[in-house]
């Protein structure tokens, strides 16, 4: 996908949009649900997060990077 192509706000909406799937995932394993968009077990998913963010640091804009595994301290491509 050519990021470089798309506006700062669409970088921001694709990468909260993989951070709600996360976060929706996250939910359902809770309740003891199967995960509606299996993130953590699609590596897809990573890599399309790891390249909005390669692309929003190249360009400097400001972002809370998706915590993957809980305690992460750093990007998951660094």
């Amino acid at each position: 996908m050519d990021y470089q192509a798309f506006t700062n706000d669409s970088l921001t909406l694709m990468y909260e949009a993989a951070r709600g799937a996360l976060a929706s995932d996250d939910a359902q394993e809770k309740q003891g649900e199967d995960p509606r968009f299996r993130v953590r077990d699609t590596p897809d998913w990573k890599k399309h997060a790891a390249d909005i963010e390669a692309e929003m640091l190249r360009r400097g804009m400001p972002f809370s990077v998706i915590e993957w595994h809980e305690g992460q301290e750093k990007l998951p491509f660094g």
